[in-house]
């Protein structure tokens, strides 16, 4: 989207309050993206880029009261909302960039990142940032709600070849970050890439 991290927290802040109206219906979406990362109970688990924490609710339920959820987000008005949503009792939010997180290495058993490749300024470098903070075999979810086609209609716009989630694209990018990509799906109702944390 921009490699200006200002103009990403304008475009969110601008958003925020209104976010889960808009799109009301993904729920069920963000749950069965989370069970297909295979978590257990007492898993450490992150959201990054959290927005509203739509994934913290299905994530805490995956993990157990036992597990750790962890919510971060660049916005400061995406983290509002995620408390006025109560869904602060699902993860503990962070204030955070992917480009720099506040966590130890080797720390996690997934990250889940819904709608975030998009926006990331430097995606080699942020996704090599995530992989640091999992442990080897570790898992990343790269999600959206609905596919690449269906999101670029909406967004009145053309996929192009150079689009990053394109399959042949988004699997060199993860291999490159410390990522190996173990499964890819670009449908209508859901893009859902996986990756496993090598090393």
């Amino acid at each position: 989207m921009s490699d200006d991290h200002t103009h990403v927290q304008e475009f969110f802040t601008a958003r925020a309050a209104l976010w889960d109206a808009r799109f009301p219906d993904d729920g069920p979406a963000y749950a069965a993206a989370v069970a297909e990362l295979g978590l257990s109970a007492g898993d450490r688990v992150l959201d990054a880029g959290c927005g509203t924490g739509r994934a913290l609710t299905p994530l805490r339920a995956a993990v157990g009261p036992s597990g750790v959820v962890l919510g971060a987000d660049l916005t400061p008005a995406m983290l509002e909302a995620a408390v006025r949503a109560g869904r602060d009792r699902d993860g503990q939010l962070l204030l955070a960039d992917v480009a720099g997180l506040p966590l130890r290495t080797k720390s996690l058993d997934a990250v889940f990142a819904a709608g975030l490749v998009a926006h990331l300024p430097n995606p080699t470098e942020n996704l090599r940032e995530l992989a640091r903070v999992v442990r080897p075999g570790g898992t990343l979810a790269l999600f959206h709600p609905i596919g690449r086609a269906a999101l670029a209609a909406r967004q009145g716009r053309r996929i192009t070849p150079e689009d990053m989630r394109a399959e042949a694209n988004l699997g060199p990018l993860l291999a490159g970050s410390g990522w190996r990509m173990t499964s890819y799906a670009d449908e209508d109702s859901r893009f859902l890439a996986l990756a496993a944390r090598v090393g």
